[in-house]
């Protein structure tokens, strides 16, 4: 009885939170609301960290995905619903960080058996509208991350609780102290991906064949991932120092990067997928056909 209600507790939080990040994406509510907002939810309901999205488990009982109401859901091959990203968008790029040993991690991660981008249908589709509205101004997609097993988010927390493995933190996590990701909310207990409607992309440059400058690097630790590190969003105004694409100083970024990652945030949020506070990568659709299946078939 206890962990029911405790499942619930944490369910409405989920849910509290992801209708602060809505307010937010849409501008009814500024940064400073929306992080005022989510400290008191969590105080009121003993959330003890922000990336504590379900009640907290033991590495034992995360082995195997929950679907609605803690129902098992399928470890093996992917279900009907899910498609490779590329069969939907045949010109998209691939650089799924975590097949390979570029990540935070420094590893391949468990789950990740190719090289692929996975989606639900539903999320594939509206990602190929979005795509061919950027073909349109000269760019493609690049994807770095898109369904996540459950397995991998546990083996990231595993990384997170380790204190002696800090090989890649110069690269990825250099200001924070790696005690203090989890807690940050930088590594959740849960994981969007996991629900297969979440992906992690970036803007490729037809013309120029290079990757488009977004002042920053993909899972980069750090306030400097915020859509609003030195801008607002709501009103696509940059407010650093730095006019147009003279270098910027001091972990900042100029108007230039700024107004990339504004340009990628709208094209998302036009064809359905809301952005989260922390990272300029990250799109989630809205409508998501599976917002509390949490699946860990492996990545082939």
């Amino acid at each position: 009885m206890f962990l029911q209600a405790k499942e619930k507790n944490h369910e409405l939080f989920r849910r509290q939170k992801d209708l602060l990040a809505t307010f937010l994406s849409t501008g009814a509510i500024t940064q400073a609301q929306h992080d005022k907002s989510l400290h008191c939810l969590m105080e009121k309901m003993g959330i003890h960290d922000a990336g504590q999205e379900g009640p907290e488990r033991n590495s034992a009982s995360l082995n195997g995905s929950t679907g609605k109401n803690g129902d098992p859901v399928t470890s093996g091959a992917a279900p009907s619903g899910f498609v490779r990203v590329s069969d939907v968008i045949p010109d998209v790029l691939l650089d799924i960080r975590y097949y390979s040993s570029d990540n935070f991690t420094g590893r391949r991660v468990e789950g990740y058996e190719a090289p692929v981008a996975l989606l639900t249908r539903e999320a594939a589709e509206a990602l190929k509208a979005a795509s061919d509205e950027a073909k349109k101004e000269g760019f493609r997609f690049k994807i770095f991350d898109a369904y996540r097993p459950l397995r991998a988010v546990n083996s990231f927390l595993r990384w997170a609780q380790d204190p002696a493995d800090t090989g890649t933190k110069e690269r990825f996590y250099p200001n924070i102290d790696k005690s203090e990701l989890i807690r940050r909310g930088y590594i959740a207990k849960r994981s969007g991906h996991c629900r297969g409607s979440t992906v992690d992309l970036t803007l490729w440059e037809t013309a120029t064949g290079k990757e488009v400058d977004m002042g920053g690097t993909f899972d980069w630790f750090g306030r400097e991932s915020h859509p609003d590190w030195c801008g607002n969003p709501q009103k696509n105004e940059y407010t650093g120092p730095f006019p147009g694409n003279a270098r910027a100083e001091g972990g900042k970024i100029n108007e230039e990067e700024f107004r990339n990652r504004m340009f990628l945030r709208q094209i998302m949020m036009q064809h359905g997928f809301l952005p989260i506070a922390e990272e300029w990568w990250h799109f989630t659709l809205k409508n998501e056909p599976c917002p509390e299946s949490y699946f860990d078939f492996p990545v082939r």
